[in-house]
């Protein structure tokens, strides 16, 4: 059991309140320095980073996406820099912006880059804990809500002796390496739960309940035979697509929730809707969504973003990136489609149609005339549904459970290093035993920067 210090200090902070006595109360620019930018001319430095939920860790994909023809504009960083992006905080209030460099590379110079004058680790600690406190938030200026180092260089900081930072980052750094542990352990088995409910769905959606009836072939690349009585028809006979969008004469305070395309996983959303209002919304935000409508994103295929509009996110609007598919009603069942459409079959499909090596997309005319195979009665895709949903439900049982022992975790892990680095409790006794480093990885659910492309950049509507 932690205990707290035995005498404390006020803060002019309420949501912060009381720190230790012997602790230094500062301003940020009395811990670190702006790092004055130095560009990668010439493209010396090779390794591109990026920042990835709370870490700096090498760019994956680097020749794929919208990467630049060159890295010259890139700034060169070093290990112990702390980068911070403070840039749209008015719309992104999700996105943790603080990471603590572990490695010489390159990452964009968009980014405020900090040299710490200590232990920079314990500097990034705190950081991370006023990020999660939602502090940057409402300092920014203008439509973007974008600040600098000088916005943040006079925000008041408790700052421990230098023994006691270095013995704080040791606990913390022991502690989170058994709490992620933890959580990437449980994230495989989320991971082998959805496998088996891909296979399930997959199964059923490709063979049918009765493995005695007639076969014929299906025609389709990678499907085989499927029963005598299915129909195998262009998707644009199963389903509408991009029935209704926002237009420019959209009222500019009109407001809605919006769902980009790194947003959206296979079969799933990864992170909550952003609220807009419509004169401050990208672009994109304009394709408008209904339950029962399937959403499958046609650029940058190969990351496979899909996934079905059920009661949480109808009425959301989604970027013009995705094709928002809508059942022709009395020919198929929403739910049955969007099961047809995650089959391996049609998303291979989707795939090897898309045009482009380092950016592939699909237009939307192309995505339509992809065959898809099912029952051609509503009855037998009824019987497909009840088979899928008795075979699954107890796998989304436990994939809920343990997604909730997930949140759970992260949560504790935020406040952990929240009460250590503010000084709400005292790890100075603490004996750190020798256990396995946390590896640099990331373990949770967040898209690279994607070279911190605006979305009107990076996504592309293809016709």
């Amino acid at each position: 059991m932690l205990k707290p210090y035995e005498k404390y200090q006020n803060t002019e902070y309420d949501w912060l309140g009381l720190i230790p006595l012997h602790w230094q109360w500062l301003y940020l620019s009395q811990t670190c320095t702006e790092k004055k930018q130095i560009k990668n001319t010439g493209n010396i430095e090779k390794k591109v980073l990026s920042l990835s939920y709370g870490k700096i860790v090498p760019r994956k994909n680097v020749d794929l996406g919208l990467a630049p023809k060159d890295y010259s504009s890139y700034q060169i960083v070093d290990k112990n820099d702390i980068i911070l992006r403070l840039t749209d905080l008015q719309n992104d209030k999700k996105s943790l912006r603080t990471g603590l460099v572990k490695e010489r590379g390159i990452i964009t110079s968009a980014y405020t880059c900090l040299k710490p004058f200590q232990n920079a680790a314990y500097l990034q600690y705190l950081l991370h804990s006023y990020d999660t406190q939602k502090v940057f938030y409402g300092m920014g200026g203008g439509v973007r809500q974008s600040i600098g180092y000088k916005d943040i260089r006079n925000i008041r900081i408790p700052f421990p002796p230098r023994e006691e930072q270095d013995q704080i980052v040791r606990f913390l750094d022991w502690k989170l390496a058994k709490i992620n542990k933890l959580i990437r352990a449980k994230k495989k088995q989320i991971a082998l739960f959805n496998e088996q409910r891909q296979a399930i769905i997959n199964n059923v959606v490709t063979k049918g309940l009765d493995s005695h009836a007639k076969l014929k072939e299906s025609g389709i690349s990678g499907l085989g035979s499927i029963p005598s009585t299915w129909s195998v028809k262009p998707l644009k006979y199963w389903a509408k697509s991009n029935l209704q969008s926002l237009n420019s004469s959209t009222e500019a305070d009109f407001e809605f929730d919006y769902l980009d395309i790194s947003s959206v996983g296979f079969g799933y959303v990864k992170q909550e809707p952003v609220h807009y209002r419509f004169d401050e919304a990208p672009s994109r935000a304009r394709r408008v969504v209904k339950y029962g409508d399937t959403i499958i994103s046609t650029v940058r295929t190969y990351l496979r973003s899909m996934c079905f509009i059920d009661h949480d996110i109808e009425h959301c609007i989604v970027s013009t990136g995705f094709s928002v598919l809508s059942p022709i009603k009395g020919t198929v069942l929403p739910e049955i489609l969007s099961y047809a459409l995650s089959s391996d079959y049609f998303v291979n499909e989707v795939i090897k149609n898309s045009i482009g090596v380092s950016y592939p997309a699909i237009n939307n005319k192309k995505l339509l005339s992809l065959k898809v195979a099912l029952p051609s009665t509503i009855e037998e895709q009824l019987q497909l549904y009840n088979e899928i949903k008795t075979k699954t439900t107890l796998l989304d049982k436990g994939i809920l459970s343990i997604k909730q022992q997930v949140t759970t975790l992260k949560e504790f892990r935020t406040r952990l290093i929240s009460d250590v680095v503010t000084g709400k409790v005292d790890v100075r006794d603490i004996e750190i035993p020798e256990y396995e480093a946390d590896s640099d990885e990331t373990i949770d659910d967040e898209i690279d920067d994607n070279l911190v492309l605006d979305e009107e950049d990076g996504e592309m509507e293809v016709e």
